[in-house]
């Protein structure tokens, strides 16, 4: 957002200038026809929003919070209105508009613009006009760091790493030897990326050294464009070919991505999902939290994978899948259980009573 749309403050907007920033369709309340010197200074939830912030409603389920909100104004859809007591920006997607209007709102700061001074570069390294690179980094050789790229503190770029365009990655991360990231990626705090992939042979010879023999991971990760990766998320970098993350894919927090994954484009991946190695997921698929896919299988385009299930083989078509139970009161859970051990022997004895029948 430009400097003419702010108010004196840094951190408020008038709502003229956030109508305009949206291509939202501005409706005042209380007789009002001009809306320059209303100020905006932060968004908040309709509960809790007062005269100064901004808030949003997305669905009709919170009917009964728009009614009664103390916010400044909101962003609505055409149909609601109506039921808004206070000053409307319409917009076809409220929830959108929230979305692309919190960026300017986030007070988080950036590094300053240039190298800080303890931070370590090499000598071979390339550092384009704009980044930002803070206390404590370290960037090795024949690294290269891209224009407005921000490097948050105690981050580590491994030798010939390429880091696109305004990447930002947060404090902590460690990007591994030949790894690319892509234009606009963001990686939270404590993510590895080019970790070597859980590779070793089995050594028979076991008198000999090592029960396994460790394979070096010879390949690298690709990260596409506009893709996200939260905290504490760990991907592996191929062992012979690439790992590779396509385009416009979100990845949440403590996820781990094995050597050799495919993640296609649009895709996005919950907490605490792990795929292992050499499995390909599709594009504009959604893995819900905790979701476990084995190795070497396919997820097909556009599936959704409900939480906590356990992928165990290629899922070929389209469509939204599941596995396991869900939560009972623990007394019907032991039931359940001990049943299931009895299907076997139920199954027998139904086979056996419908032979007597034919009988």
């Amino acid at each position: 957002m430009t400097r003419d749309t702010k108010s004196d403050n840094k951190n408020e907007y008038t709502l003229t200038a956030l109508a305009e920033l949206l291509g939202a369709e501005l409706v005042l309340r209380n007789g009002l026809t001009d809306a320059t010197d209303i100020l905006i200074s932060g968004i908040a939830p309709l509960s809790s929003a007062i005269a100064s912030q901004l808030s949003f409603c997305a669905s009709a389920k919170h009917h009964a919070e728009l009614i009664a909100t103390s916010a400044a104004a909101v962003i609505v859809s055409a149909d609601a209105v109506d039921d808004c007591p206070v000053h409307c920006l319409v917009h076809k997607n409220p929830y959108l508009a929230f979305a692309q209007l919190s960026h300017s709102f986030d007070l988080r700061p950036k590094p300053a613009l240039g190298i800080h001074p303890t931070a370590v570069i090499a000598p071979t390294a390339s550092i384009a006009e704009g980044a930002r690179i803070a206390p404590g980094v370290v960037v090795m050789d024949y690294a290269t760091i891209g224009c407005n790229a921000s490097i948050g503190p105690n981050s580590v770029i491994e030798a010939s790493a390429f880091i696109g365009d305004n990447v930002t990655l947060m404090a902590n991360t460690n990007i591994g030897f030949a790894v690319k990231l892509g234009n606009d990626v963001r990686v939270d705090s404590g993510t590895v990326i080019g970790s070597d992939g859980f590779g070793y042979a089995p050594n028979p010879q076991v008198d000999a050294g090592h029960r396994w023999q460790k394979i070096a991971q010879l390949g690298s990760v690709v990260i596409g464009d506009r893709v996200e990766i939260g905290a504490n998320t760990v991907i592996d970098r191929g062992a012979l070919d690439n790992t590779v993350i396509e385009d416009d894919v979100i990845i949440d927090n403590q996820v781990h991505l094995a050597h050799n994954v495919i993640i296609g484009r649009g895709t996005a991946i919950a907490g605490c999902v792990g795929v292992a190695g050499s499995s390909t997921i599709g594009e504009d698929c959604t893995i819900a939290g905790g979701v476990c896919v084995t190795g070497h299988i396919t997820i097909a385009d556009k599936v959704t994978v409900l939480g906590m299930s356990k992928v165990t083989g290629s899922i070929k078509q389209s469509g939204t899948y599941s596995s396991g139970t869900g939560t009972q009161e623990i007394s019907g859970w032991r039931k359940s259980a001990v049943r299931f051990t009895q299907l076997d022997a139920l199954h027998q004895r139904v086979k056996t009573l419908e032979k007597q029948q034919k009988d």
